[in-house]
């Protein structure tokens, strides 16, 4: 269900439909409901999974000998999964203030220990300039996720900004 969930989120966005999914996972609505009573659990879910494995791949990437193309890999893949599930992880980010659940948090510092790690490794081996925040870095992947989204190239377009904040990143950036 969850993997049917995945497709149908990312090609329709967080309405996609709940009865389709169930159908496509060969299993009735009523079982769909049961095991998510609710479309945000199921968006969590879905999520969850994403994440886990974001956050794998750049704990990965942490030993990987170039430490300008581990950052650059893993920021890319960052991007993408913001623009696969641009309105999934904002309907939880709603959801969490209003319920008080901390998930949301917890991603977010799993996401942000990684991506810092990376950051600090490749400025460590001096392939980017030692005055980049981690917070501004992540930022501006968001950004550029939020500034493609809409575009019909949106794959491209955000290849193409990701690519310049790379080049500033390793030529020197904003000079203060």
């Amino acid at each position: 269900m969850v993997e049917q969930a995945r497709i149908a989120f990312a090609a329709f966005g967080v309405d996609a439909s709940l009865d389709e999914i169930a159908r496509r996972a060969g299993v009735a609505s009523g079982t769909l409901y049961r095991h998510f009573p609710t479309r945000l659990d199921l968006i969590e879910a879905v999520l969850a999974e994403q994440i886990s494995e974001l956050v794998s791949r750049g704990r990965g990437l942490l030993t990987a000998e170039d430490e300008f193309d581990a950052l650059s890999t893993w920021l890319r893949a960052a991007l993408m999964h913001a623009l696969t599930y641009r309105g999934l992880a904002a309907a939880v980010m709603n959801s969490a203030l209003d319920r008080g659940n901390g998930l949301a948090s917890t991603w977010h510092a799993e996401l942000f220990e990684v991506g810092a790690a990376l950051l600090a490794r490749a400025q460590h081996s001096g392939a980017v300039v030692r005055d980049a925040d981690e917070a501004d870095v992540l930022k501006m992947v968001g950004a550029i996720a939020w500034a493609a989204q809409d575009a019909p190239d949106s794959s491209a377009r955000a290849d193409r900004l990701l690519a310049l904040l790379m080049n500033g990143l390793r030529h020197g950036g904003v000079r203060r």
